[in-house]
């Protein structure tokens, strides 16, 4: 049983994380930035926790964060202007990182996406330019941050029915159901030895998600 603080707790990967961590006995905060929706975190079994990410200093994020065994960040700006985008997908997130070390809470478990490396070819007159290079940086910060990290990127999320399924290194564009995505953060975080200083990307696929995982400690 551990401890766990999720931000973007009202997400749809994360509101379907919440029930199979405290399930598993786990104790959940997911940390949200909307009042109206403390019912529906509460209802997963979460404790909802409202804060607002894009405005909270370090400090406020030290204090926030300590206390628990592990961050899951899966808290993004959900596009929109470029800005917000930099200010959530990677200027929040880098400071939750330095944050979680600050508090020494060294497990952290980032949700990323499949394209996240620097030749990801998103051109910069893309909308999607913004996020791809957003969380570019925020990944290339944890990998230097000394936590003890593991970056999951997922390919194309889809509100497919859950099949416990993935593939690794996914061709094309890795469909994945939303609920699949959040048993691989469960199994990320259940499986430290497999997935600690790695960064996973999958999609739909055929081996069972806690193989898979356990395939990658070789």
């Amino acid at each position: 049983m551990a401890r766990i603080l999720i931000f973007g707790g009202h997400g749809k990967v994360a509101l379907l994380l919440e029930p199979l961590l405290v399930a598993r006995g786990d104790t959940v905060t997911a940390v949200i930035r909307n009042p109206e929706h403390e019912q529906e975190v509460a209802g997963t079994g979460a404790t909802p926790l409202v804060a607002d990410v894009e405005t909270f200093d370090l400090e406020q994020l030290t204090t926030l964060v300590a206390g628990n065994d592990a961050v899951v960040w899966s808290a993004g700006a959900g596009g929109g202007s470029p800005s917000r985008t930099y200010a959530v997908d990677r200027d929040a997130a880098v400071r939750s990182m330095d944050a979680a070390a600050a508090a020494g809470v060294r497990r952290y478990v980032m949700v990323s996406w499949v394209g996240s490396r620097p030749e990801h070819g998103v051109p910069q007159d893309s909308s999607f330019f913004a996020y791809a290079d957003a969380k570019l940086a925020a990944d290339e910060h944890l990998r230097g941050s000394g936590l003890d990290w593991t970056i999951l990127a997922p390919g194309t999320l889809t509100l497919g029915a859950p099949t416990g399924r993935i593939a690794l290194d996914p061709e094309g564009s890795g469909d994945v159901p939303r609920a699949d995505v959040a048993a691989v953060v469960a199994a990320s975080l259940d499986d430290p030895a497999a997935t600690i200083g790695r960064t996973i990307r999958f999609g739909g696929g055929d081996a069972a998600i806690a193989d898979a995982l356990r395939s990658l400690a070789g």
